[in-house]
Parts: structure tokens; sequence; C-alpha cells
């Protein structure tokens, strides 16, 4: 089975990070229980000193690069992976995709119905490009600015409002797609080190709902352990 993680800041992570991607790969070598492989076209973590991907920095060395792929970037969303993704999971041969978009689109891009028109598009070129694939969505989670700015938290819930919808609309029994839910106990003062980007807690509570969501819908692994000294090759 391959994996393939696509989001936006909070997934590519920034140099010295660990990121749930890394928390996902210990999560799956603990408990999958079979040959899988992470794919994607890129491999780096957002680097402040050049504004761009450019760190392979990761806050464990021993993250092999081959577990390291992605298709994630720091200011992209929908808008950005939806024509990329289509390339991505044809020359990766995805099977599953761990999808977290939404909230750099709200901020500065596109409102709610453009982003969930994007996201639309988003499901349609990965399936044309692998007709069986399957696709787990994470809703946006509020941040900071969403305390402050009345407006922009409700477009955060309009889109999810949308984003539940498209998902109801688009998953097939050949091509399911299921929608996450906000993390158990995510707390945008204790889970991240900005009000947005996930500190080591956070990237736990983000596995964990993938890990979740992966279990009890199709059997894939077990239940979240985030144990930081899980065994991993």
């Amino acid at each position: 089975m391959r994996f393939m993680f696509v989001g936006d800041s909070m997934t590519i992570g920034r140099a010295g990070d660990y990121t749930w991607r890394y928390r996902m790969w210990q999560h799956l070598n603990a408990s999958f229980g079979g040959p899988y492989a992470v794919v994607g076209p890129r491999t780096g973590l957002y680097d402040p000193r050049d504004d761009a991907a450019t760190s392979h920095d990761y806050a464990d060395p021993g993250f092999p690069e081959r577990a390291r792929r992605h298709l994630a970037g720091w200011g992209e969303g929908w808008q950005h992976m939806a024509p990329l993704i289509g390339g991505a999971v044809a020359d990766g041969r995805a099977d599953v995709l761990l999808v977290s978009l939404g909230l750099i689109d709200l901020g500065f891009y596109t409102a709610a119905d453009e982003t969930a028109a994007n996201a639309r598009r988003f499901v349609a070129a990965a399936r044309a490009a692998r007709p069986r694939i399957r696709m787990v969505l994470l809703p946006v989670i509020p941040n900071v600015r969403a305390e402050s700015d009345a407006p922009f938290a409700a477009e955060v819930d309009r889109f999810n409002e949308l984003l539940a919808k498209a998902v109801a609309d688009l998953s097939t029994p050949a091509s399911p797609i299921l929608l996450g839910a906000r993390p158990a106990g995510y707390d945008i003062h204790r889970d991240t080190y900005d009000g947005t980007h996930p500190n080591a807690s956070g990237e736990h509570r983000l596995a964990g709902e993938f890990a979740s969501v992966l279990h009890q819908a199709w059997g894939i692994g077990a239940p979240y352990d985030p144990a930081p000294d899980r065994a991993r090759p």
C-alpha cells in the first residue's frame, strides 16, 4: 500500500520539526503489519531563511529519505495542489491520500465556495490518475486568527460544511473518501507553537486523527499510540 501526505505548512513543516508525517511513519511502522511505501514528489522542509523548501534538517536525522516523501508546501492550498495531484498520484502510484488543506486558501486566496470547488477539482484529478484511490480529508482547524476575526472564522465554518458535503457527494465504493474530524483535544494554545503550526503534541494529535480514521473505517493499522520510543526500523 502506497500512502501520500498532502498539505500546506502544517504538513510540510519547517526546519527542525519532526512533522506529523514523521509521527505517521512511526505509527505505520509499528502497526501496519505489511509492506507499505510513502510516496510523493517532495522530501524537504520549509526553511525560513530561504523562504523555500530547501531544508532537510528533520528533528530526527534517522527519518529516512524514502519516508520523507510528500506533496506539501508552505503557503500552498487546494488551488495549488489541484493541478499537481494527478501527476503526483500517477508517478507515485498512490493508493491512499492523507490530506490536510484549506486554512491557507481561506486566509489568503479564496473564499469558502471557491475553496470547496478547488477541493472537488483535486478529487477529480486524483481519480483521473488512479480511479480506485482512497482519500482521508481533514477539515480546517481554525487558527488564532479566527479568535479575533469573525468573518474569517465564519468562512472556516462554511468551508468545513462544504467539504463535508463534497465528501458525501463524491465518495464511491470504488474510490471512497472519508472526512476526519478536528483531532480530539486539539488546542491551538497548547498544540501549536504560533497559534497555527503544530508542535510535538499537535503533530501527534494530527497523526492520531488520520490513524484513527484509517483503522476504524478500513482496518488499516491500529489505534494510535503516541509513545515517543515506538519501535522503528
